[in-house]
């Protein structure tokens, strides 16, 4: 069992910046993919960005590209989620997410892949 826990969350006027960060237990985290997803009110949770267990590959959402960096640090057990000018269309509920791999290069976009999920933080830009 992996458990993770989000940190880094606030209000943040349009602009704005926030880092998140989702640290996980156990010794096994560089073995897991790690996803940032956000779930905004009344809509689907989507993926945000992903990082491969080696941290060589990477996938960003299109609507935060340029905006937003993963990033991890294998030796913390953590994952981290920069993000730069923020806009009110980021206000979400942000969820870390980690999926078990043999593979050095996998990424995963589906949060249905994701065997372990944090319990969210909330972020909200004002206008």
């Amino acid at each position: 069992q992996v458990q993770l826990v989000e940190s880094g969350g606030g209000l943040v006027q349009t602009g704005g910046s926030l880092k998140l960060l989702c640290t996980a237990s156990g010794r096994t985290f560089s073995t897991y993919v790690m996803g940032w997803f956000r779930q905004a009110p009344g809509k689907e949770r989507k993926v945000v960005a992903v990082m491969s267990r080696s941290g060589d590959r990477t996938f960003y959402a299109d609507s935060v590209k340029g905006r937003f960096t993963i990033s991890r640090d294998n030796a913390k057990n953590t994952v981290y989620l920069q993000m730069n000018n923020l806009k009110p269309d980021d206000t979400a509920v942000y969820y870390c997410a980690a999926r078990g791999t043999n593979s050095d290069q996998a990424l995963y976009y589906n949060g249905a892949s994701y065997d372990y999920w944090g319990q969210g933080t909330q972020v909200t830009v004002s206008s």
